[in-house]
């Protein structure tokens, strides 16, 4: 049953996304941590380059169904998976400083 409630298509799989794009933009995510952590206070004015580049690679991400597809269908797995087994499989994370 591939049949989506409101609370999967608005929040599950969305967060799904943001988790991925994270993993899949990690060298922007770095780079601006990074000047975060250099620049302290100064940060808004001094890394708005690595902010920039990292807020373009999380939306291209965002916008493109062909992703969110992928995010589905992982989804619809998971919830497969969970109905069978009881079992609630938690998403493997690459290590990063956010």
């Amino acid at each position: 049953n591939s049949k989506l409630r409101h609370v999967e298509k608005d929040v599950l799989i969305p967060q799904i996304m943001r988790e991925r794009a994270k993993e899949l933009c990690s060298d922007k995510v770095q780079a601006f941590t990074k000047c975060c952590q250099e620049t302290g206070l100064l940060m808004v004015v001094k890394c708005r380059q690595e902010n920039a580049a990292l807020k373009d690679c999380l939306v291209g991400y965002y916008s493109d169904p062909l992703f969110y597809e992928e995010c589905k269908t992982e989804y619809l797995k998971q919830r497969e998976e969970y109905r069978a087994t009881g079992i609630k499989k938690k998403r493997h994370k690459i290590a990063s400083n956010v």
